[in-house]
């Protein structure tokens, strides 16, 4: 019979109440156990709604850690404390799933990495667009060898206008900077991911702040506070990875563009090329002539009946506690959730020196 985990929130905020805490609250092995918030009145919130009948409030992380009851520690707090708090989690025993990106920095995520290596410990990043039926679907005609060998790629992360107003998505200081390590992160997890290529050599990046200081703008969730807009808007990089293989990766909460994706990945190989624009689309050649197809994604095939289909935080979730319940190795590891890390920073670090950044792999 498999075990009842005992889980601890650190942070309950929008992520937590959005993502981890309904998913999570489904599964019959779990019990939302601890709930830790700055702000009491969250975590109260938060245990009122998804906590077991002897879960305990916290304001202060340390003083959750040190319950020994708790098996695993969900880490959903800003970017800045990512690596403090989940590198005291492992060394406490528990086994950690913190939010994305892993760190704030790539040395910071070099750490966590390093940490649940010493601990023996479970460590993985909510990189949940892994868990989306047309990721799960691309990656098995990925490693089927469909495309071949793939060796161009784009990951798209662009918004036309939704700027995050609330939390500290707008604070560097806090979160280490904006589209680029908000929602660019996803969409480069996802390519690296499809192309199981984590080896790269060099970055060039820009970062852009052309519509962040204007008053009054249109924005998906209100106008935002350019006095608080300390990140860039939009940031654009090319990576370049050992064996050739060349990503376009683009980024940004307000653009003036029409072609707007977010969390999604164009691939092209030797033998096919795909993309996920509209629904998920493969194309190449056959019989000297080109063709395009496109997956069917329902489940159901019968009139008025879509089938069943689980959405992409319960199977992440889900996946999360089989990977501890049975041992296995989590389906985003630390070691890759760190080569995404470190190439978000090649890129900022190559829009502020105006240089290429090389890896020395």
């Amino acid at each position: 019979m498999t075990k009842m985990y005992r889980i601890g929130i650190i942070g309950c905020g929008g992520i937590a109440n959005g993502k981890h805490l309904p998913s999570l609250s489904k599964l019959a092995n779990v019990e939302l156990a601890a709930f830790c918030d700055i702000v009491e009145e969250r975590a109260t919130e938060a245990k009122k709604q998804y906590g077991s009948a002897d879960a305990e409030i916290y304001t202060n992380y340390e003083e959750l850690l040190k319950d020994e009851s708790l098996d695993i520690v969900h880490v959903l707090t800003p970017n800045i404390s990512h690596a403090e708090i989940s590198i005291a989690a492992l060394e406490a025993g528990k086994h950690v799933m913190c939010e994305k990106p892993m760190a704030k920095t790539a040395a910071e995520a070099q750490l966590m990495l390093e940490a649940g290596e010493r601990t023996g410990k479970k460590l993985t990043i909510g990189y949940n667009n892994r868990f989306r039926q047309d990721s799960m679907v691309l990656k098995q005609l990925c490693e089927a060898g469909v495309l071949g060998s793939i060796y161009f790629a784009k990951a798209h992360a662009i918004r036309r206008r939704a700027v995050p107003t609330w939390g500290v998505f707008l604070d560097e200081e806090k979160q280490g900077g904006g589209p680029l390590i908000d929602i660019g992160t996803h969409a480069l997890d996802l390519t690296l991911w499809m192309m199981d290529n984590y080896q790269p050599r060099v970055v060039l990046g820009t970062t852009h702040h052309e519509l962040s200081q204007r008053e009054n703008a249109a924005n998906a969730w209100g106008p935002w506070d350019p006095q608080k807009f300390s990140v860039e808007d939009s940031a654009f990089g090319m990576i370049v990875m050992e064996n050739g293989a060349t990503i376009i990766l683009e980024s940004s909460w307000a653009l003036n563009s029409l072609d707007v994706d977010e969390a999604k990945c164009s691939l092209s190989g030797t033998e096919a090329g795909a993309d996920m624009k509209n629904g998920l689309r493969i194309n190449g050649e056959k019989f000297s002539r080109l063709y395009t197809q496109e997956i069917e994604l329902s489940s159901g095939g019968v009139d008025f009946y879509e089938g069943q289909s689980e959405d992409a935080p319960d199977v992440e979730m889900r996946k999360w506690i089989e990977a501890i319940d049975q041992d296995l190795e989590p389906v985003v590891t630390p070691k890759q959730a760190l080569v995404v890390s470190q190439i978000l920073e090649a890129i900022y670090e190559s829009a502020r020196t105006g240089k290429a950044v090389y890896f020395n792999n």
